[in-house]
This record gives C-alpha cells, sequence and structure tokens, in this order.
C-alpha cells in the first residue's frame, strides 16, 4: 500500500493544522484493517512514536509530549487518516509521517509498521 502525506506547512506558534495521509494500494488493497500511526524527525533528532489509532478508530494512543493538543483519526470509506494538530509549540518542527502498521492496532516502534509516506514537512514559527 502506497501513502501519501499532506497538509504540512509553516504556522505560527500557538497556531493549528490537519495533516492528511491517504492511501492506496495495488488490487485494491486498502489500510481498512491495519492500525495507523504518525511519527515525526525533527533537526538532528530520532524519528518518533506521535500517535496511533487502531483499525475502527476505537483505540488511540499519543505521545505525552502531545497529548491534548493532537488528534488522530480516520475515515475507513476514503482510506485516509488525519492528524489534528492544535496550540503548536516551536518543538513540533519536524517532518511528519504516516505508516501502516502490520497489525490491526498501532504502536509506538517503528519496527511494527510495514508502509511509510513520504513526509510532510511542519515548521512552527515563534
Amino acid at each position: 500500500v502506497q501513502l501519501q502525506a499532506s497538509g504540512g506547512g509553516l504556522v505560527q506558534a500557538g497556531g493549528s493544522l490537519r495533516l492528511s495521509c491517504a492511501a492506496s494500494g495495488r488490487y485494491g488493497r486498502t489500510i481498512s484493517n491495519n492500525g495507523m500511526g504518525w511519527f515525526r524527525q525533527g533537526p538532528e533528532k530520532e524519528r518518533e512514536f506521535v500517535a496511533g489509532i487502531n483499525w475502527n478508530g476505537g483505540d488511540r494512543s499519543y505521545a505525552d509530549s502531545v497529548k491534548g493538543r493532537f488528534t488522530i483519526s480516520r475515515d475507513r470509506a476514503t482510506n485516509t487518516v488525519y492528524l489534528q494538530m492544535t496550540s503548536l509549540k516551536l518543538e513540533d518542527t519536524a517532518v511528519y509521517y504516516c505508516a501502516a502498521a502490520r497489525r490491526a492496532w498501532s504502536a509506538t516502534s517503528a519496527g511494527e509498521y510495514t508502509s511509510w509516506g513520504q513526509g510532510t514537512l511542519v515548521t512552527v514559527s515563534s
């Protein structure tokens, strides 16, 4: 399955952005039965887990650094996953990646994900 992340951009601290991740696949393959995750990699930092959602959206998890500010959601009908980001901080500046998990639930470890999008850059300015 191929993942296409979009929605990044330049935003002032305190502002909001919504990232989207659209999935497409050969032979009708979709992500409807996969857990999904968002990761990010800031300048000179390791890639880190941001948020995850299970196959039907009933279970969501967040990194402590974004809890209460970011919301992950999914639309199974359109094979799209979203990351709504509010109250953005300078330290949220990063390339954000969406990924499809090998199982029906999400995970915090990047090794549990088999497909990755190309990343979308979010820059938060003061």
